[in-house]
Order: C-alpha cells, then sequence, then structure tokens
C-alpha cells in the first residue's frame, strides 16, 4: 500500500521507499457527480525538497505548511515537469509536458542557436511563452462556471521575435498575461521570472504596493483573500485561485526579524539565513490564506494543492544531487501536499511518483472535466490515490532538457524514471547514467555498466518517448 500514516513530525527519514505509477482516465462524465469544489493551487518558487519542515529539516519553521501535511497527504516523491520555471508552468497549465510543448527552458534564457563555450552542441530554439490559441485549465474551467484569480509570478508572456515568422503576428507581452488566458484577475503576473525588490515599491508593472516597505508574500495573500471573498459574494460561484509565489526566487530578501532569527541558527541546514528567512516568510503568508479559508467555512469544500516549479537555487540539497537547472534529483524533486476534508485522508503520505502534469489532471478530474481536445495529457488524475481506492502503476515519468540555464553548467540531457530506476542519457557525449533510487538517492553510483539490459531498456523506452513527443534535439555545430 503506498499510503500510509504518519506521525506529526512528518519527517521524511524513512521514506525513501519507490513505487510505479500506472494509466488513470482524465475526468468522468459530469452527470452523477457532486458539486464541483473550490480549489487553490500554491506553487512556490524554486522551493527545494528538502525546504520545509515537514520533509526533514528541522532547523526551518514552516508550521502552517506542517500543518498543512498533517491534515492532508505528502508526497515524497513528487517531480517538476522541468529543472527551471517556464516549462514547469506551461506544463501546469496545458497538462502537456514541455517537451511536447516544445517549451523547454525559462523564458529569456539564451539566444537561439545558443552554443556554449567549448562545446560543440548548439541549443534547439524553443518557444519562451504560452500561445494564446492553447487551452489553459484556467479557461476550462472558467467555462465551466469557476470564477478564476491568478496572483503572483507567470514568467509565460515573454515576447521573443525568434518565435514568430515575422516582427508583427506575435500579441505584446501584456496580451500574453493571465487575463488572457482565462483568469478573471490578475495581480503581479507578467513576464518577470522573479521580482526586482520583495518589497514595496515591488516595481511590477500590475502590483503596486500599499505602502513603502509592504513585503510582497503578504501582499499577495492579502489579494488571494480578496479574490476569494469576491467569488463567494458574486453568488458563492466555485472558484479556482493559482498563487505562483515569487518566493523564493532571488533576489533574497526577507524581513529583518527573520534574518535575525535565521543568523542565530546559522550552519547544516541554514546555509543562508537570509533564505531560510524566506522560507517561513513564505511559509506565514500561505497560513494566512489557509487560516481565511478555513474562517469562512470553506475548507471543507476546497481542494488546496501546494508545490514548486523545480529545485532550488544556491541552497543545500543534500541528500539530493546537484540543483535547478539539472536532472539530478536536486533539480527536479519537489515538495507536494495536497489536502481535501473527507476525500484526502489527514496524516498521511505516499512515495507513489507523481509530476506536474498529474496537478492539472487531477484538478480537471476534481472538477468533473475532461482534458480539452486540443490538448496532449501528459499526466494522469491522482483521485484515486487520494482516495486510496487504487494505486498507481504508470511505468514510467519523463523529463527533456536539451537547454543551457543561465547560471549553471549543466549538461544538456533527458531522464526517464521507471519504478526505482532512474536514466540520465547526455546530448554532448550520447553518454547515459543509471541509478537505483531506493537505494542511491543521492545518485552516487553509475549502475549503467553493472545494469547493461537495464540501461538499454530504459534508453530504448527513453529514445521512443522522445521520439513520439516531437522533442527538440540539440544539433553539433559544424
Amino acid at each position: 500500500m503506498m499510503i500510509k500514516k504518519i506521525g506529526c513530525d512528518c519527517c521524511l527519514a524513512s521514506l525513501i521507499a519507490l513505487s510505479a505509477l500506472s494509466t488513470i482516465a482524465f475526468g468522468q462524465d459530469t452527470a452523477n457527480q457532486e458539486q464541483s469544489p473550490n480549489i487553490v493551487l500554491i506553487m512556490a518558487d524554486d522551493l527545494g525538497w528538502k525546504d520545509l519542515h515537514c520533509y526533514g529539516n528541522e532547523k526551518l519553521d514552516t508550521p502552517h505548511l506542517d500543518r498543512l501535511a498533517k491534515q492532508g497527504l505528502l508526497f515524497t516523491d513528487a517531480y517538476s515537469a522541468a529543472p527551471v520555471c517556464t516549462p514547469t508552468r506551461a506544463a501546469l497549465m496545458t497538462g502537456e509536458s514541455p517537451a511536447r510543448l516544445n517549451i523547454t527552458n525559462h523564458a529569456g534564457g539564451h539566444p537561439p542557436n545558443f552554443q556554449k563555450p567549448g562545446t560543440d552542441l548548439i541549443t534547439p530554439i524553443w518557444l519562451r511563452h504560452l500561445p494564446l490559441e492553447r487551452v489553459t485549465l484556467a479557461e476550462q474551467l472558467k467555462q465551466a462556471g469557476y470564477a478564476t484569480g491568478f496572483v503572483g509570478k507567470w514568467h509565460l508572456s515573454h515576447r521573443s521575435r525568434s518565435d514568430s515568422n515575422s516582427d508583427t503576428d506575435l500579441p505584446t507581452e501584456p496580451e500574453l498575461r493571465p487575463e488572457h488566458q482565462g483568469f478573471d484577475i490578475n495581480i503581479g503576473g507578467c513576464r518577470f521570472g522573479g521580482p526586482p525588490s520583495y518589497f514595496s515599491p515591488y516595481r511590477i508593472p500590475n502590483l503596486q504596493g500599499k505602502f513603502d516597505g509592504e513585503y510582497l508574500p503578504d501582499r499577495c495573500a492579502d489579494e488571494c483573500i480578496s479574490f476569494i471573498k469576491s467569488a463567494k459574494a458574486d453568488g458563492n460561484r466555485p472558484f479556482f485561485l493559482c498563487w505562483w509565489n515569487y518566493s523564493v526566487h532571488y533576489p533574497f530578501q526577507a524581513p529583518a526579524d527573520l534574518i535575525a532569527k535565521y543568523e542565530r541558527r546559522k550552519g547544516p541546514g541554514v546555509e543562508n539565513p537570509t533564505y531560510a528567512a524566506m522560507i517561513e516568510g513564505m511559509d506565514r503568508s500561505i497560513g494566512k490564506l489557509i487560516k481565511a479559508i478555513d474562517e469562512q467555512g470553506l475548507g471543507e469544500d476546497t481542494l488546496v494543492i501546494f508545490t514548486s516549479d523545480n529545485g532550488p537555487f544556491q541552497a543545500n540539497v543534500q541528500p539530493l544531487r546537484a540543483e535547478k537547472g539539472f536532472l539530478y534529483e536536486g533539480g527536479i524533486r519537489v515538495p507536494m501536499i495536497v489536502r481535501w476534508p473527507g476525500r484526502v485522508r489527514p496524516a498521511t503520505q505516499t512515495s507513489t511518483p507523481a509530476i506536474t502534469m498529474d496537478i492539472h489532471a487531477t484538478i480537471l478530474d476534481a472538477a468533473n472535466l475532461k482534458a480539452d481536445p486540443s490538448n496532449t495529457p501528459d499526466g494522469m488524475s491522482l483521485l484515486p490515490l487520494f482516495k486510496n481506492e487504487s494505486e498507481l502503476n504508470r511505468e514510467s515519468i519523463y523529463f527533456h532538457y536539451p537547454n543551457y540555464a543561465f547560471h549553471k553548467a549543466n549538461r544538456l540531457g533527458s531522464a526517464i524514471r521507471s519504478g526505482d530506476y532512474k536514466l540520465i542519457k547526455f546530448y554532448d557525449d550520447d553518454s547515459i547514467e543509471l541509478y537505483n533510487l531506493k537505494i542511491d538517492i543521492s545518485e552516487s553510483r553509475n549502475l549503467a555498466g553493472e545494469l547493461p539490459k537495464k540501461a538499454e531498456q530504459l534508453r530504448s523506452e527513453l529514445e521512443a518517448w522522445l521520439k513520439m513527443t516531437n522533442a527538440s534535439q540539440p544539433k553539433r555545430a559544424t
């Protein structure tokens, strides 16, 4: 059984066991279904797998997310769709993998046909924005009667002429923002990958501070609460709130009292006191929202999902390897917590792997909707797992990152996780690395030479998936 009761500390020390996944239908007919729930999707930015107390970092105080985990289901083996932000966000909105979308790197990123000095690999051209013609999760929910609100970081509206065949047929950056992709309101969502400042004045185009020195996470929480109150006042409509935190993306800034607190704890687990303070500041703001939901009597009818868009930047990821921008576990394994009273058993956890696209499919299923025919689903609904009706037995999940992260000397590659095993294929020398994550979560022992049949099996499966999704490939300079 992949879901089990956990103690109050939610510690992961004994939770490295893994399992396989299965294929689940994307929703059900609207007939004979319960009333559609409210949905709150909270996504942190650059928050690592070990960056919460309930995920094993006892030096960090994250009481509100810890409480959310006690009230719901904690995933030990959740993955972002990509090791950087924009592809993960696009995958969440569409339910398609970054490879299929050809949105494979963070917007902006390197210029087209980028070749890193000292290498002969040229990165493929990728799409740097989410096209308006793509049907988003918000558009489907809005059409189904939901009030839809977006607060925080969007990073899917970068305007680049390289995306277009002419200078005139691409929308302007404002025309690509959330309010044109199915959201009734948009507070703070634009092309920015990080805020110019976490303290007002923020210098974000569509988010003005109420007073100088106001802290961005607190302001965003207030905007989320205002949206929920407005939605419930408007005929008691179900609502979809998408709060994509700017936290904990750089610039590293936090309230002075929290920084001072973690300066006193500096050491293993708190290598950067300001970063640790940002985590608690984010937790505090999320607690403010959850408290408002519960005080308004909405908790029983609201599905809350919390996760991160990729691994951390300049943070301790141990026992994982590497960080944001890499296909090792530190770049793609992320926290994920789900609360839905009456549907998700409290104080439980699962080692069943899940990936960003599954969140898209799960939300549609919870709202009794099917995937839009124009999208090709690459995820599956987790509702049967929530209800403990069945285990997921999907064979594999996949990753494709044929680009260079702006901040690190990563190698271009693709990856597959199947059961306990994970294989990474690198494009610079066509080499592979194979790891058994059940016994080597740190990816320290490459088993490709010891298990050639397993390595070849996974490599073949990965290459078949890359071909099926028409994944873009690096090319060699001539």
